[in-house]
């Protein structure tokens, strides 16, 4: 499974390479500027975790690509991301953006109105230490907001499925379901400006084989792509105890 997460921490320790942004940032770029033409998936996260006038924390931000969308109404925006080199691209961007994995967050308690993560770290069983730090960095009544693909929707899912084949969908939406998480489901569109735009992103977003299936299998420009949103709020008026 090739997307960003792959470049957070899954456990304690160094931090996992990521085989598309890591290696191939400008295609990323390329990438994102595709994601959600429509604006579906940013408006059911803006329906789920509003964050105007708040303070917004992007976990695995990578090279820091969605913190000027929440900086447009954001009281702040704060990016991390644990390799050094996106952190510096993502720097460039103007933001503050510190390194650090989403086990061990480089932020004070409670000073986080919303976390969000997006195709990073969080994909199910496994990624408890760092569901406690976002409760940790989040103040009473703020919402950790995790956008994850959704391998049930064709045919981007089964591209994915051709690449994974031991990952379960269930397995991870019963794991959210039982940390308290509230699941939607938003099919987007990916719409890319020419042929070798999309072409170049599938060849990084999946091994060979499956990219030469995604290709022939495209026939336009526009690929549906659906997304799991999990968002959990962090109960008003929890007294976190003293460390």
């Amino acid at each position: 499974m090739r997307y960003k997460g792959f470049g957070g921490q899954l456990k304690s320790g160094p931090a996992i390479p990521s085989p598309n942004i890591w290696h191939w940032p400008e295609v990323y770029e390329r990438e994102n500027r595709a994601q959600d033409a429509d604006g579906v998936l940013w408006a059911a996260l803006r329906a789920a975790a509003p964050w105007a006038g708040l303070d917004v924390v992007d976990v695995g931000c990578g090279d820091g690509y969605h913190l000027p969308r929440f900086a447009e109404e954001a009281r702040s925006v704060v990016g991390v991301e644990p390799h050094p080199p996106l952190v510096e691209r993502a720097r460039r961007r103007g933001y503050e953006v510190l390194r650090g994995g989403a086990e061990a967050l480089p932020l004070p308690d409670a000073c986080a109105d919303v976390v969000h993560a997006r195709t990073a770290y969080f994909f199910g069983e496994g990624c408890e230490p760092g569901l406690a730090e976002a409760d940790r960095v989040l103040r009473p009544g703020g919402v950790l907001a995790i956008v994850d693909l959704d391998f049930t929707v064709p045919p981007y899912g089964d591209w994915l499925r051709a690449d994974l084949p031991r990952y379960d969908p269930g397995a991870v939406e019963r794991f959210f379901a039982r940390q308290g998480f509230t699941q939607q489901r938003v099919t987007s569109t990916w719409r890319f400006p020419d042929r070798e735009t999309l072409e170049a992103v599938l060849r990084i977003e999946f091994a060979p084989a499956t990219a030469a299936r995604a290709i022939a299998e495209t026939t336009g420009l526009d690929i549906p792509v659906g997304y799991r949103l999990h968002t959990r709020r962090r109960p008003a008026g929890l007294i976190t105890p003293s460390r």
